[in-house]
């Protein structure tokens, strides 16, 4: 517990204005940081060869970008949008995941059919953990139990146990895999492949439990934050489709630029973020969830591809910390099975992990509220309180 009380104290002390996404232009060996509020860009930040993979950290600070012409991993400092260290690793890696608390880094090696193991304290590769056939996209679970590698040439995704860096399961899905993303409750993972179809995978079981109908050529793909939709990319159609989780049929499709690759959701999930890597688009398409169409367009550097989870969801989450807060009472806490929640107001209630994911969303319409949070793993959470007077937030400890 007092590692996680460390954590939530760097939480508080980091600056809540910065809602950040990182694109990686592989045409001209760089970064482009564009502010999520204002969608321009901020930075423009000089890595190595054809950058194409990228992961941002939970705690905002750091962001891992895969480098396949180099067979490099590149560390960015976000304080400072400069290469902190560049790490050695196999050939032609593109996909890359950070594991939740940070500490690792996973990176797909498309060549050698191996996941590097990256230790983020040292930035050195900690172990190489043998895997399928031209591994591309992977996830990390919410848990950090799990990495989720879909594997293009054997129509696979690999589990691996990351207690052991072995792999633990195979599962067969459609034909060329390339992204995949785990909801936020670790319940699900979705999978896109070149058969034009989304798999959803059972994670309790390791199975598929069907297969969805999407455009063409499917290439990344997102999860909301509350893990109601999921965002896919199609670089054969320039669109994205929407897929409604609870029905698993797509329910909108969005034209954007030209050869959609990478795609994230904004922590708050009112945006989606599509990067257009021709280089007759050379742009992020902003998409307004609401609406499902497209509010922004932002010129980014050249074959921008940005594939992986390239928006800080850190400090979004906390931003409220810079408004006037409201007075609230949180009791039992610690607590095992339930918590009330006192405030002046009605307000909308949001239950954050301390990987900064929403898990539970209550409007009061009094000013006590009962939460029942016993089906809630033992660790740190985040309350997040808002009313039409104000924003508070405190936290509390599940035992």
């Amino acid at each position: 517990m007092k590692k996680l009380l460390f954590i939530l104290g760097a939480v508080l002390t980091f600056n809540c204005n910065a809602q950040t996404a990182y694109i990686t232009n592989a045409g001209n060996n760089t970064v482009s940081v564009i502010n999520v509020a204002t969608n321009t860009v901020t930075a423009t930040i000089p890595v190595s060869s054809y950058p194409g993979g990228v992961s941002v950290s939970s705690n905002g600070n750091k962001v891992y970008v895969t480098n396949y012409g180099a067979n490099t991993v590149n560390v960015i400092n976000t304080t400072t949008n400069t290469v902190s260290a560049t790490i050695s690793v196999g050939n032609f890696p593109f996909g890359i995941s950070v594991s939740p608390d940070g500490n690792k880094v996973y990176v797909a090696n498309a060549v050698d059919n191996t996941v590097s193991v990256i230790n983020t304290a040292a930035d050195t590769v900690s172990a190489t953990i043998p895997v399928g056939a031209y591994p591309y996209g992977m996830s990390v679970s919410p848990d950090g139990s799990k990495v989720y590698v879909a594997n293009s040439n054997t129509n696979t995704v690999s589990v691996i146990n990351t207690a052991t860096n072995t792999v633990s399961d195979t599962i067969t899905v459609d034909d060329y895999p390339i992204g995949v993303s785990v909801s936020p409750d670790g319940s699900k993972l979705f999978v896109a492949g070149d058969s034009n179809t989304v798999s959803v995978i059972n994670t309790a079981t390791n199975t598929v439990s069907t297969t969805i109908p999407v455009g063409a050529y499917p290439y990344g793909v997102s999860v909301s934050p509350d893990g109601t939709k999921v965002y896919v990319v199609n670089t054969g159609s320039n669109t994205v489709s929407v897929i409604n989780v609870a029905t698993n049929t797509v329910s909108a499709t969005i034209p954007v630029g030209n050869q959609p690759e990478g795609i994230s959701v904004s922590p708050d999930g009112t945006k989606v973020y599509v990067a257009n890597e021709s280089s007759s688009s050379n742009t992020v398409s902003v998409i307004n969830t609401a609406t499902n169409t497209v509010s922004a367009t932002i010129p980014v550097g050249s074959n921008p591809i940005a594939f992986g989870n390239f928006i800080s969801s850190y400090t979004t989450v906390l931003a409220s910390l810079c408004i006037e807060p409201v007075s609230i009472a949180i009791y039992p806490n610690p607590t095992t099975n339930n918590i009330t929640i006192e405030i002046p107001l009605q307000a909308v209630i949001e239950i954050y992990n301390m990987h900064m994911q929403l898990i539970k969303t209550i409007v009061a319409d009094s000013n006590k509220t009962n939460i029942e949070v016993s089906n809630l793993t033992s660790g740190l959470y985040l309350i997040k309180v808002k009313t039409d007077k104000g924003v508070a937030v405190k936290k509390f400890v599940k035992e």
